[in-house]
Protein backbone atom coordinates (compact mmCIF):
# COMPACT_ATOMS: atom_id res chain seq x y z
CA UNK A 1 0.00 0.00 0.00
CA UNK A 2 1.16 3.35 -0.52
CA UNK A 3 1.90 5.88 2.42
CA UNK A 4 -0.19 8.69 2.44
CA UNK A 5 1.88 12.41 1.97
CA UNK A 6 0.77 14.12 5.13
CA UNK A 7 -0.25 17.87 4.12
CA UNK A 8 1.02 20.72 5.99
CA UNK A 9 -0.51 23.78 7.63
CA UNK A 10 -0.33 26.67 8.66
CA UNK A 11 -0.15 28.50 11.81
CA UNK A 12 -2.04 31.16 13.19
CA UNK A 13 0.79 33.59 13.01
CA UNK A 14 0.62 33.44 8.84
CA UNK A 15 -3.31 33.47 8.65
CA UNK A 16 -3.01 36.84 10.68
CA UNK A 17 -0.46 38.57 8.88
CA UNK A 18 -2.38 37.33 6.04
CA UNK A 19 -5.84 38.58 6.87
CA UNK A 20 -4.15 41.75 8.21
CA UNK A 21 -2.40 42.26 4.93
CA UNK A 22 -5.29 41.80 2.86
CA UNK A 23 -7.47 44.22 4.96
CA UNK A 24 -4.56 46.86 4.78
CA UNK A 25 -5.09 46.49 0.69
CA UNK A 26 -8.68 46.99 0.64
CA UNK A 27 -8.35 49.95 3.01
CA UNK A 28 -5.65 51.72 0.93
CA UNK A 29 -6.96 50.95 -2.39
CA UNK A 30 -10.55 50.88 -1.97
CA UNK A 31 -11.23 47.42 -3.61
CA UNK A 32 -12.08 43.80 -2.91
CA UNK A 33 -9.12 41.59 -2.27
CA UNK A 34 -9.81 37.67 -2.43
CA UNK A 35 -6.42 36.25 -1.99
CA UNK A 36 -2.72 37.66 -0.47
CA UNK A 37 0.70 36.07 -0.87
CA UNK A 38 2.94 36.77 2.35
CA UNK A 39 6.40 35.61 3.47
CA UNK A 40 6.79 33.21 5.44
CA UNK A 41 9.80 33.38 8.24
CA UNK A 42 12.09 31.35 6.03
CA UNK A 43 11.53 32.88 3.19
CA UNK A 44 8.75 30.79 1.08
CA UNK A 45 6.17 32.27 0.32
CA UNK A 46 2.44 31.22 0.70
CA UNK A 47 -1.15 32.62 -1.02
CA UNK A 48 -4.18 32.80 1.35
CA UNK A 49 -7.71 33.11 0.23
CA UNK A 50 -9.46 35.60 2.37
CA UNK A 51 -13.41 35.87 3.46
CA UNK A 52 -15.51 38.37 5.30
CA UNK A 53 -14.39 41.52 2.95
CA UNK A 54 -15.39 44.34 4.17
CA UNK A 55 -13.59 48.12 3.47
CA UNK A 56 -15.23 51.79 3.54
CA UNK A 57 -12.86 55.10 3.74
CA UNK A 58 -12.24 54.22 7.49
CA UNK A 59 -11.11 50.88 7.74
CA UNK A 60 -11.30 47.40 6.14
CA UNK A 61 -11.79 43.99 7.46
CA UNK A 62 -11.51 40.51 6.71
CA UNK A 63 -10.73 36.68 7.65
CA UNK A 64 -8.50 33.72 6.74
CA UNK A 65 -10.34 30.18 7.61
CA UNK A 66 -7.09 28.52 9.22
CA UNK A 67 -6.11 25.25 7.26
CA UNK A 68 -3.98 23.01 10.13
CA UNK A 69 -3.45 20.43 7.23
CA UNK A 70 -3.33 17.31 8.13
CA UNK A 71 -2.56 18.02 11.83
CA UNK A 72 -5.15 17.36 14.65
CA UNK A 73 -4.91 21.22 15.77
CA UNK A 74 -7.79 22.71 17.87
CA UNK A 75 -7.50 25.39 15.76
CA UNK A 76 -8.07 24.10 12.40
CA UNK A 77 -11.11 25.60 10.84
CA UNK A 78 -11.00 28.67 13.02
CA UNK A 79 -11.62 31.94 11.18
CA UNK A 80 -8.89 34.62 12.42
CA UNK A 81 -10.08 38.15 11.77
CA UNK A 82 -7.85 41.34 11.05
CA UNK A 83 -9.81 44.54 11.37
CA UNK A 84 -7.21 47.73 10.04
CA UNK A 85 -8.04 51.27 10.87
CA UNK A 86 -6.21 54.75 10.31
CA UNK A 87 -5.45 57.14 12.90
CA UNK A 88 -4.05 60.19 13.60
CA UNK A 89 -0.13 58.90 14.25
CA UNK A 90 1.64 59.51 17.47
CA UNK A 91 4.42 62.29 17.61
CA UNK A 92 7.21 60.35 17.34
CA UNK A 93 10.26 60.92 20.19
CA UNK A 94 12.93 60.29 17.72
CA UNK A 95 11.60 62.17 15.03
CA UNK A 96 11.60 59.10 12.34
CA UNK A 97 10.32 58.51 9.32
CA UNK A 98 8.42 55.68 8.49
CA UNK A 99 5.34 53.26 9.33
CA UNK A 100 4.62 52.42 12.16
CA UNK A 101 1.76 50.44 13.14
CA UNK A 102 0.01 49.25 16.13
CA UNK A 103 -1.04 45.47 16.49
CA UNK A 104 -3.77 44.36 19.11
CA UNK A 105 -6.19 41.53 19.73
CA UNK A 106 -9.70 41.63 20.79
CA UNK A 107 -12.08 38.76 20.87
CA UNK A 108 -11.14 35.21 21.44
CA UNK A 109 -7.29 36.42 22.04
CA UNK A 110 -5.80 35.91 25.32
CA UNK A 111 -4.10 38.51 27.47
CA UNK A 112 -0.67 37.68 29.34
CA UNK A 113 -1.37 37.06 32.95
CA UNK A 114 1.98 35.61 34.67
CA UNK A 115 5.72 35.89 33.80
CA UNK A 116 8.14 33.66 32.15
CA UNK A 117 6.53 34.13 28.33
CA UNK A 118 7.75 35.47 25.62
CA UNK A 119 5.34 38.64 26.67
CA UNK A 120 5.00 41.12 29.50
CA UNK A 121 1.99 40.06 31.63
CA UNK A 122 -1.05 42.44 30.21
CA UNK A 123 0.08 42.06 26.97
CA UNK A 124 -2.21 40.61 24.05
CA UNK A 125 -0.86 36.59 23.65
CA UNK A 126 0.71 37.44 20.30
CA UNK A 127 3.80 36.24 20.13
CA UNK A 128 6.88 38.31 18.44
CA UNK A 129 7.31 36.06 15.47
CA UNK A 130 3.56 36.59 14.48
CA UNK A 131 3.73 40.45 15.66
CA UNK A 132 6.92 41.04 13.18
CA UNK A 133 5.16 38.93 10.11
CA UNK A 134 1.83 41.30 10.60
CA UNK A 135 4.36 44.04 11.16
CA UNK A 136 6.16 43.33 7.81
CA UNK A 137 3.34 42.98 5.71
CA UNK A 138 1.75 45.79 6.65
CA UNK A 139 4.30 47.89 6.21
CA UNK A 140 4.89 46.46 2.75
CA UNK A 141 1.35 47.61 1.73
CA UNK A 142 1.70 51.34 3.44
CA UNK A 143 5.37 52.32 2.82
CA UNK A 144 5.20 52.97 -0.79
CA UNK A 145 2.54 55.12 0.09
CA UNK A 146 3.21 57.93 2.89
CA UNK A 147 0.65 59.14 4.97
CA UNK A 148 0.43 61.22 8.23
CA UNK A 149 -1.97 58.38 9.76
CA UNK A 150 -0.97 55.32 11.95
CA UNK A 151 -2.29 51.71 10.56
CA UNK A 152 -4.20 49.68 13.83
CA UNK A 153 -4.70 46.26 13.46
CA UNK A 154 -6.70 44.22 15.94
CA UNK A 155 -6.57 40.30 15.54
CA UNK A 156 -9.51 38.36 16.84
CA UNK A 157 -11.39 34.88 16.80
CA UNK A 158 -14.86 34.46 17.36
CA UNK A 159 -15.15 31.02 19.01
CA UNK A 160 -11.53 32.09 20.64
CA UNK A 161 -12.12 31.60 24.27
CA UNK A 162 -13.85 28.39 23.43
CA UNK A 163 -11.46 26.84 22.12
CA UNK A 164 -8.97 27.94 24.21
CA UNK A 165 -10.72 25.82 27.18
CA UNK A 166 -9.52 22.63 24.88
CA UNK A 167 -5.98 24.32 25.28
CA UNK A 168 -2.98 24.36 27.99
CA UNK A 169 -3.80 28.41 27.85
CA UNK A 170 -4.92 28.78 31.24
CA UNK A 171 -2.15 27.05 32.90
CA UNK A 172 0.09 29.14 31.40
CA UNK A 173 -1.41 32.40 32.26
CA UNK A 174 -3.16 33.22 28.88
CA UNK A 175 -6.60 33.91 30.02
CA UNK A 176 -9.54 35.15 27.77
CA UNK A 177 -9.06 33.20 24.27
CA UNK A 178 -5.86 31.68 21.93
CA UNK A 179 -2.96 32.75 21.00
CA UNK A 180 -1.56 34.07 18.13
CA UNK A 181 1.51 31.62 17.45
CA UNK A 182 4.38 30.12 14.91
CA UNK A 183 7.66 30.74 14.40
CA UNK A 184 7.66 29.10 11.10
CA UNK A 185 4.57 29.94 9.70
CA UNK A 186 4.05 26.24 8.64
CA UNK A 187 2.09 23.40 10.75
CA UNK A 188 3.82 20.23 9.66
CA UNK A 189 1.40 17.19 10.47
CA UNK A 190 0.83 15.03 13.49
CA UNK A 191 4.17 16.89 14.94
CA UNK A 192 4.53 16.79 18.61
CA UNK A 193 6.20 20.69 18.03
CA UNK A 194 2.96 22.05 19.79
CA UNK A 195 3.06 20.26 22.89
CA UNK A 196 6.70 20.28 23.33
CA UNK A 197 6.51 24.36 23.05
CA UNK A 198 3.88 24.16 25.86
CA UNK A 199 6.34 22.27 28.03
CA UNK A 200 9.04 25.04 26.93
CA UNK A 201 6.55 27.48 27.89
CA UNK A 202 4.95 25.67 31.32
CA UNK A 203 8.69 25.01 32.33
CA UNK A 204 9.28 29.25 31.91
CA UNK A 205 5.96 30.39 33.65
CA UNK A 206 6.72 27.56 36.35
CA UNK A 207 10.61 29.61 37.06
CA UNK A 208 8.93 32.82 36.40
CA UNK A 209 6.64 32.36 39.53
CA UNK A 210 9.50 31.15 41.83
CA UNK A 211 8.70 27.13 41.79
CA UNK A 212 11.91 25.53 42.61
CA UNK A 213 10.01 22.35 42.27
CA UNK A 214 8.32 20.99 38.97
CA UNK A 215 5.59 17.99 39.02
CA UNK A 216 5.57 16.65 35.77
CA UNK A 217 2.85 14.34 34.53
CA UNK A 218 2.05 11.72 31.78
CA UNK A 219 -1.58 13.01 32.32
CA UNK A 220 -4.61 14.37 34.08
CA UNK A 221 -5.30 11.79 35.88
CA UNK A 222 -1.76 11.22 37.26
CA UNK A 223 -1.84 14.99 37.91
CA UNK A 224 -4.50 15.04 39.87
CA UNK A 225 -3.41 12.10 41.71
CA UNK A 226 -0.01 14.71 42.29
CA UNK A 227 -2.02 17.65 43.52
CA UNK A 228 -4.84 15.85 45.87
CA UNK A 229 -1.22 13.93 47.20
CA UNK A 230 0.74 17.38 47.49
CA UNK A 231 -2.03 19.74 48.00
CA UNK A 232 -0.66 23.32 48.37
CA UNK A 233 2.89 22.18 48.72
CA UNK A 234 3.25 23.59 45.58
CA UNK A 235 1.46 26.58 43.37
CA UNK A 236 -0.81 25.41 40.44
CA UNK A 237 2.30 27.03 37.94
CA UNK A 238 4.44 23.70 39.18
CA UNK A 239 2.22 21.27 37.72
CA UNK A 240 3.36 20.80 34.14
CA UNK A 241 1.80 17.95 31.70
CA UNK A 242 4.40 16.79 29.76
CA UNK A 243 2.35 13.58 28.34
CA UNK A 244 4.16 11.23 26.40
CA UNK A 245 7.27 13.41 25.91
CA UNK A 246 9.28 12.53 29.04
CA UNK A 247 12.74 13.07 27.65
CA UNK A 248 12.16 16.07 26.01
CA UNK A 249 10.38 17.67 29.23
CA UNK A 250 13.32 16.08 31.64
CA UNK A 251 16.00 17.70 29.72
CA UNK A 252 14.02 20.86 28.71
CA UNK A 253 14.12 21.36 32.72
CA UNK A 254 17.55 20.60 33.20
CA UNK A 255 18.83 23.11 30.41
CA UNK A 256 16.41 25.87 31.59
CA UNK A 257 17.60 24.99 35.70
CA UNK A 258 14.78 23.77 37.28
CA UNK A 259 16.19 22.19 40.59
CA UNK A 260 13.43 19.32 41.40
CA UNK A 261 11.72 17.02 39.63
CA UNK A 262 8.81 15.00 40.72
CA UNK A 263 7.68 12.97 37.40
CA UNK A 264 4.03 11.73 38.22
CA UNK A 265 2.74 8.47 36.19
CA UNK A 266 0.77 5.64 36.16
CA UNK A 267 2.04 2.22 36.13
CA UNK A 268 2.17 1.36 32.25
CA UNK A 269 4.03 4.63 31.87
CA UNK A 270 6.17 4.33 34.37
CA UNK A 271 7.69 0.57 32.95
CA UNK A 272 7.97 2.51 29.51
CA UNK A 273 10.35 4.96 31.34
CA UNK A 274 12.09 2.18 33.37
CA UNK A 275 12.73 0.24 30.50
CA UNK A 276 14.21 2.92 28.98
CA UNK A 277 11.85 5.16 26.44
CA UNK A 278 12.30 8.37 26.98
CA UNK A 279 8.98 8.92 24.67
CA UNK A 280 5.99 6.60 25.48
CA UNK A 281 3.54 7.10 23.01
CA UNK A 282 2.18 3.67 22.03
CA UNK A 283 3.98 4.14 18.46
CA UNK A 284 7.37 4.86 19.69
CA UNK A 285 7.66 2.08 22.54
CA UNK A 286 6.03 -0.71 23.26
CA UNK A 287 6.00 -2.91 27.07
CA UNK A 288 8.94 -5.30 27.50
CA UNK A 289 7.57 -7.78 29.37
CA UNK A 290 10.49 -10.10 29.00
CA UNK A 291 12.62 -7.35 30.79
CA UNK A 292 10.37 -6.71 33.43
CA UNK A 293 10.42 -10.63 34.21
CA UNK A 294 13.92 -10.35 34.57
CA UNK A 295 13.61 -8.29 36.87
CA UNK A 296 11.00 -9.50 39.04
CA UNK A 297 13.16 -13.32 39.09
CA UNK A 298 15.61 -11.82 40.85
CA UNK A 299 13.67 -10.11 42.97
CA UNK A 300 13.08 -12.29 45.93
CA UNK A 301 10.03 -10.54 47.39
CA UNK A 302 8.36 -10.35 43.91
CA UNK A 303 9.96 -13.22 41.88
CA UNK A 304 6.25 -15.73 42.24
CA UNK A 305 4.95 -12.90 39.51
CA UNK A 306 7.69 -13.78 36.73
CA UNK A 307 4.92 -16.15 34.91
CA UNK A 308 2.30 -13.18 34.72
CA UNK A 309 4.63 -10.72 33.66
CA UNK A 310 5.78 -13.55 30.94
CA UNK A 311 2.30 -13.56 29.88
CA UNK A 312 0.16 -10.29 30.62
CA UNK A 313 -1.25 -8.77 27.72
CA UNK A 314 -0.93 -5.18 29.78
CA UNK A 315 0.85 -3.43 32.48
CA UNK A 316 -1.95 -2.33 34.28
CA UNK A 317 -2.75 -6.41 34.08
CA UNK A 318 0.54 -7.37 36.41
CA UNK A 319 -0.01 -4.28 38.70
CA UNK A 320 -4.31 -5.63 39.65
CA UNK A 321 -2.68 -9.75 39.95
CA UNK A 322 -0.13 -8.74 41.99
CA UNK A 323 -2.55 -6.85 44.43
CA UNK A 324 -0.44 -3.62 43.89
CA UNK A 325 2.55 -5.60 45.93
CA UNK A 326 4.87 -3.33 46.83
CA UNK A 327 8.06 -4.90 45.72
CA UNK A 328 6.98 -5.03 42.28
CA UNK A 329 5.49 -1.47 42.73
CA UNK A 330 8.81 -0.26 44.44
CA UNK A 331 11.22 -2.38 41.65
CA UNK A 332 9.28 -0.70 38.87
CA UNK A 333 9.52 3.28 39.90
CA UNK A 334 13.11 2.96 41.45
CA UNK A 335 13.74 1.79 37.90
CA UNK A 336 12.29 4.63 36.39
CA UNK A 337 13.74 7.07 38.86
CA UNK A 338 17.42 5.67 37.77
CA UNK A 339 15.76 6.05 34.21
CA UNK A 340 15.47 9.58 34.20
CA UNK A 341 18.31 10.45 36.60
CA UNK A 342 20.44 9.18 33.88
CA UNK A 343 19.06 11.63 31.11
CA UNK A 344 19.39 14.43 32.73
CA UNK A 345 22.00 13.90 35.58
CA UNK A 346 22.66 16.10 38.43
CA UNK A 347 19.30 16.77 38.86
CA UNK A 348 16.98 15.77 42.23
CA UNK A 349 14.24 13.64 40.91
CA UNK A 350 11.22 11.38 42.48
CA UNK A 351 8.94 9.04 41.47
CA UNK A 352 5.25 9.21 41.90
CA UNK A 353 2.71 6.48 40.63
CA UNK A 354 -0.85 7.05 40.65
CA UNK A 355 -2.92 4.47 40.74
CA UNK A 356 -5.54 3.72 38.30
CA UNK A 357 -8.37 5.54 40.72
CA UNK A 358 -6.75 8.60 41.48
CA UNK A 359 -4.42 7.26 44.92
CA UNK A 360 -0.57 7.54 45.26
CA UNK A 361 0.93 3.94 45.25
CA UNK A 362 4.30 4.93 45.74
CA UNK A 363 6.47 8.28 46.39
CA UNK A 364 9.79 8.54 48.26
CA UNK A 365 11.12 11.86 49.05
CA UNK A 366 14.72 11.57 49.32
Amino acid sequence: MKKKTLKYGYTTGACAAAAAKGASLMLRDQRRVDEVPITLPYGETAVFHLAGQEFSGNGAACYVIKDAGDDPDVTNGAEIHATVTLEQRPPSPTGGEGVNIIIQGGVGIGRITKPGLALQVGEWAINPVPRKMIREEVCGVFTPHPSPLTPHIVITIPNGEELARKTLNARLGIIGGLSILGTTGIVKPISAQAWTDTIEAAIDVALACGCETVVLSTGRTSELAAQNFFRKSFPEEAYIMMGDHVGHALRACARKGVRRITLSAQFAKLLKIACGHEQTHVASSKLDFQLLAGWLEKAPSSSHLTPHALHANSAREVLEVSGNEPGLIALVCIKAEHYARQLTPGLQIQVLLAGYRGEVLYYRCD
